[in-house]
């Protein structure tokens, strides 16, 4: 379980965010229950449960599920596989701030996000670098790249690597097209074998697809959140998944 900050209808509220649960459903849905009620005693306001499509609907029955849509990326690529003229370098520890400030600006028309700040950001990005650290030997990599502008970063990409498959856990830019974004991923593309197909997939929140980037297929994802509003003083419309700003890295 984790305690985390976001925004609900432009309010800040405290969000309760618990990872998937795995266990028989009765003890499971009373674990849940067990931690929700104690963090609305704590003074949370929304509660996040982090599942999947198969588990139980009695673990997740008080909630509201949100269910988002896993995507295939096409990159368009120079016909001699030529990365294009952007600045691009590996990603370092003074980069988190720049990569909240992106986000929160990316996050303001949406409903429901997290509000992340430089720790947030660090912890997503180190996890997955010890998971792809820890585990065997060239079984998976990380991915994390900036697009700079004046010593800055403009924007980023964070992607996991298994084999020819890319995942993308995040990503963000300065600029709401994200153009930046698409020319990082042609950037890496063009660093691999022409003989080698990659394979990227991820999810985009609504109203993000740089220029550069088409959608070559679209499936409902096996991983959802759960949202739950606590107690009676937060009165809200039901949320879809256009309404909500998650990415990969965001799931505990």
């Amino acid at each position: 379980m984790a305690d985390l900050t976001g925004m609900f209808d432009a309010r800040p509220v405290r969000i309760c965010a618990i990872g998937l649960v795995q266990s028989d459903a009765r003890y499971a849905s009373q674990l849940v229950n067990g931690l929700i009620d104690n963090a609305a005693r704590e003074g949370a306001a929304i509660a996040v449960l982090f599942s999947d499509t198969a588990m139980d609907d009695e673990i997740g029955g008080a909630f509201e599920q949100i269910r988002f849509t896993d995507v295939t990326l096409s990159v368009a690529q120079s016909p001699r596989h030529r990365a294009p003229m952007t600045m691009v370098r590996g990603g370092e520890e003074r980069d988190p701030a720049a990569i909240v400030a992106m986000g929160r600006v990316r996050a303001e028309p949406f409903r429901f996000h997290l509000d992340r700040d430089v720790d947030v950001a660090q912890y997503a990005i180190t996890s997955k670098r010890l998971l792809a650290g820890l585990g065997s030997a060239d079984a998976r990599q990380l991915h994390f790249f900036i697009a700079e502008e004046g010593m800055t970063a403009a924007a980023y990409v964070i992607l996991s690597v298994v084999g020819a498959c890319w995942t993308l856990e995040e990503c963000g830019d300065r600029d709401v097209p994200g153009a930046r974004v698409g020319a990082l991923l042609q950037a890496l593309i063009a660093r691999e074998p022409m003989e080698r197909r990659l394979t990227i997939r991820g999810w985009l929140p609504a109203g993000f697809m740089p220029p550069q980037v088409t959608i070559a297929s679209a499936t409902p994802s096996a991983e959802t959140i759960r949202v739950r509003v606590l107690g009676a003083s937060m009165m809200v419309r039901r949320l879809s998944s256009d309404d909500v700003l998650f990415w990969r890295n965001d799931l505990l």
